[in-house]
């Protein structure tokens, strides 16, 4: 495993962002470490994000909270990769604690990088001072076909920015800024459609024995809003597990894009307890 690490830019606050990489067996994993002299913070972001979703997140924590926030594989600046198991998941995020020399850290997810940041601590227990779960689903029998389908009508490139732009349709506010050049001038999706499908159903299941294996603190956001998670099952995912504190929030699924000030007061009193 080899890494670098990429300039450092200044983004008018008091985090400086560096854009690293390192490779795991040829792939290159890309990551945003926003720095500072604060505790580690690693923050996974969902199907469809990136790394800087938690740019807003890094700016408010700075600088108690040093938040590290990868590209997770087949996203943003990563490469795709050969498969997308909830262990590939997990792996790479240890890897890139490794990679950074961090022996401990709090995890943070949204969604699907919700569900991989209680995996990491229930495998690797010692690795974990504290979860915090986004909207991540801890039990999810559903079989039938991906929420995320939509995206198998979308074209990975495009000749032009516009044109992608315009192929994507709705998803455009959501996806302009994140589209990134192709090395024939052209454009693509920050993610593979068919690799989306792939990843998204290996989050299908029954994870309870993971969200409930540890007892570091934890907080869990549930957004009032929500199409993944009603708040019955929210409030049983808060009580089946010791430690666990619930921060309600208005918006929807994505209610760290919904409101990022008050997502950001919610997960920075909570780590206010941890000492």
């Amino acid at each position: 495993m080899t890494g670098t690490d990429g300039g450092t830019i200044m983004n008018g606050t008091s985090t400086t962002e560096i854009r690293g990489e390192f490779f795991i067996d040829g792939r290159r994993l890309s990551y945003l470490d926003f720095g500072g002299p604060g505790r580690p913070l690693l923050a996974l972001h969902g199907h469809l994000y990136e790394g800087r979703t938690w740019e807003r997140l890094a700016e408010a924590l700075a600088p108690r909270w040093r938040v590290i926030a990868p590209d997770q594989r087949g996203h943003g600046d990563s490469d795709r990769a050969a498969s997308y198991t909830r262990d590939d998941y997990v792996d790479d995020a240890i890897a890139l604690l490794d990679h950074l020399g961090i022996e401990q850290a709090v995890t943070l997810g949204h969604s699907g990088g919700g569900i991989t940041a209680f995996q990491i601590a229930a495998r690797h227990p010692r690795r974990v001072t504290a979860v915090v779960n986004v909207e991540g689903p801890v039990c999810d029998l559903d079989d039938g076909p991906s929420a995320l389908s939509f995206v198998l009508s979308m074209p990975y490139t495009a000749p032009t920015r516009q044109a992608l732009l315009d192929a994507i349709g709705p998803l455009a506010p959501m996806l302009g800024d994140k589209l990134r050049p192709t090395p024939d001038g052209g454009r693509r999706l920050p993610f593979h459609p068919q690799d989306t499908i792939v990843s998204e159903q290996g989050t299908h299941g029954d994870h309870w024995a993971d969200w409930t294996a540890t007892t570091c603190p934890a907080l869990f956001v549930l957004a009032r809003g929500s199409q993944v998670i009603t708040p019955e099952e929210g409030r049983l995912i808060v009580a089946r597990r010791p430690g666990t504190r619930l921060a309600e929030l208005d918006g929807d699924h994505f209610v760290h894009t919904n409101d990022p000030q008050g997502f950001a007061t919610a997960v920075g009193d909570f780590l206010a307890t941890l000492g």
